[in-house]
């Protein structure tokens, strides 16, 4: 059996118990070889926490959440990929860097940790080349000294991917 999913977003506490009962009834009438199921869905990630030029690689961020803020370079797994290609995509994307991922940092699943939903990520420590340019979600990229960028407010829960990342050196 293949999988497929219809992505429902919806304001949060709504109930789609009548929207699941729909969809039930539409298939059966018209493609009653399909099944349809309704699951909270949770979001996969890549984030890079990118050594530069001696210090570390932020984006300011160019949408909500956290529009405005800092965050290491990062964002979401495509179907079919790598979380490590993902990583090294994002941070090309976003700061214009060539990265070669040293280690993983960890998998960070607090289902608080993204308004926007239960989002889990997977954390990689990496070496950057090349000119930093801000691209993609990215409204900025700067190579900030790590003393500085440990006293920074970051988005989500990058301050502590970074000090987790930054232990391990």
């Amino acid at each position: 059996m293949e999988r497929y999913v219809l992505l429902l977003k919806t304001p949060k506490g709504y109930g789609v118990s009548q929207v699941r009962e729909e969809l039930r009834k539409f298939l059966r009438e018209r493609h009653p070889e399909i099944r349809a199921e309704v699951h909270k869905c949770i979001g996969l990630t890549a984030d890079v926490v990118i050594i530069h030029n001696g210090g570390v690689v932020l984006v300011k961020r160019k949408r909500e959440p956290f529009k405005d803020h800092y965050a290491i370079p990062g964002g979401f797994v495509e179907y079919g990929e790598r979380v490590e290609d993902a990583a090294v995509r994002e941070a090309k994307e976003e700061t214009g860097l060539d990265v070669r991922l040293l280690r993983l940092v960890g998998i960070y699943s607090d289902p608080s940790r993204d308004p926007r939903g239960h989002t889990v990520t997977t954390a990689f420590l990496a070496i950057g080349t090349g000119e930093p340019k801000a691209g993609d979600d990215a409204k900025e990229v700067h190579v900030v000294p790590v003393d500085e960028a440990l006293k920074l407010p970051l988005a989500f829960d990058h301050g502590k991917i970074l000090r987790d990342a930054l232990s391990l050196r």
